[in-house]
């Protein structure tokens, strides 16, 4: 599967939806967490990368059956392709830079 990488915030989002459906709020909170506080999104920036996400199919929008105005959101199998895709791309980064570090210790 060939894809461009995806943005820190973007990966963080699909990792916060890997595990459950999330509304906007639960995923600004969820990837606060996972980031460790080092990523924290602005309501506008989520809201933009959800759109983007939706577009790419890495994303839905559930529908609720109660009169909540709250969108609920969750990862598709695409977005779940995707995220270890780049989760993978990424561990090939370390794994080499680790080895070239490791070397430069010598």
């Amino acid at each position: 599967m060939k894809s461009n990488p995806l943005t820190e915030s973007t990966f963080y989002i699909l990792l916060a939806l890997a595990s459950e459906p999330l509304h906007g709020y639960g995923i600004i909170k969820k990837v606060e967490l996972l980031s460790e506080n080092t990523i924290i999104l602005a309501a506008g920036t989520l809201y933009g990368a959800l759109e983007n996400l939706k577009k790419s199919h890495l994303v839905d929008q559930m529908l609720i059956q109660d009169n909540s105005r709250r969108k609920v959101y969750q990862i598709t199998d695409t977005g779940l392709e995707v995220l270890s895709h780049d989760y993978l791309r990424m561990k090939k980064l370390c794994l080499i830079a680790e080895s070239i570090l490791k070397k430069g210790e010598k």
